[in-house]
């Protein structure tokens, strides 16, 4: 089996990371590097892997341990994954990087599998995709099949883990619950890469987005809203998104009364898109678990198509049902 070193291990996307390979049959933990934590237990931060045997290791354990038959996921900062990812690569170890420093950089395959999987498959470092580009490109990519709108709206909702596990007076508690806020307003970190990938699949709009976080722990919603200059077909633009997702395991397309939720897609890697149209506007809702498809599910899956795994390998893990 091959090994999957977590470096950045004891983060939230590191750790569901832990959780997915930890019952992947195809796969093997190697090192879980932790600067902060090493030597220690991760079933003393995270009680809900308390089954689990794993420390952390200490700084540089993972270069220490790869081989070119490795990969590694790196769960830290950007200034983290330029300092250790190319020390990966020049040992030739596989990489998935979480982080947004080679989002928008040539050396890397932009990792949003089910439009640049055969790319993927064969990447040497994949630069995993940020969890609201996730959301807004899987409901926004099929639309470019059968129309051109003028302009794009991104309204999307967050739990609070998207801020991350290092302590921040924004994250508390008290200042999250009962409140619904908007944030990053003069330029959100991860709209760029938004508009980058519209524009490479074929959707040329001006963009307006507006990021939010909401009192639940994990989960995001997107609704985005397609201004096209004329009344668009609601059959051609149904037909194109069953197509683009005829073979995306994770991709469930809703029809009839039926919403994205996302309470039906925590814990998984699965993604619930609706479409609805209204003359020239076309209204796409699209829920993931930010920490699943928005993270560490992705990678995973990312790694399945690097080693030529089925992708659904390790991923089959169902929403929880209360």
């Amino acid at each position: 089996m091959t090994r999957v070193h977590v470096w950045g291990a004891s983060g939230y996307a590191g750790a569901e990371a832990i959780r997915l390979l930890h019952a992947h049959p195809l796969l093997e933990l190697g090192v879980l590097e932790s600067h902060s934590h090493a030597g220690e237990r991760v079933s003393e931060h995270f009680p809900r892997l308390r089954a689990t045997p794993y420390r952390f290791g200490e700084s540089g354990s993972t270069l220490a341990a790869a081989t070119d038959a490795d990969v590694a996921i790196v769960a830290g900062s950007e200034d983290h994954a330029e300092a250790i990812v190319p020390a990966l690569l020049e040992r030739r170890v596989r990489v998935v990087d979480l982080s947004s420093r080679y989002r928008l950089d040539e050396s890397a395959v932009y990792g949003l599998s089910e439009w640049f999987g055969e790319a993927v498959a064969e990447a040497q470092l994949v630069a995993n995709p940020g969890c609201y580009p996730t959301a807004a490109l899987l409901a926004l990519l099929p639309l470019a099949q059968v129309a051109s709108p003028r302009h794009v709206v991104i309204d999307a909702k967050s739990g609070i883990t998207g801020a991350g596990r290092t302590p921040h007076v924004d994250s508390l508690f008290a200042e999250v619950s009962g409140d619904v806020r908007a944030y990053g307003l003069k330029g959100h970190r991860h709209y760029p890469e938004i508009q980058r990938f519209l524009h490479a699949g074929g959707i040329e709009a001006s963009l307006t987005f507006t990021p939010h976080v909401v009192p639940i722990a994990r989960g995001m919603l997107v609704n985005a809203y397609a201004v096209c200059d004329v009344a668009v077909s609601a059959d051609k633009v149904a037909a194109a998104y069953d197509r683009a997702y005829a073979r995306a395991p994770f991709v469930r397309m809703l029809w009839g009364n039926r919403a994205p939720s996302v309470a039906a897609v925590v814990g998984t890697n699965d993604a619930e898109i609706r479409v609805d149209v209204e003359g020239p506007v076309v209204r796409i809702l699209c829920a993931i678990d930010n920490l699943g498809k928005g993270a560490a599910g992705q990678a995973i899956q990312n790694v399945n198509l690097m080693l030529g795994l089925p992708q659904e390998s390790g991923l089959d893990a169902r929403a929880i049902v209360a």
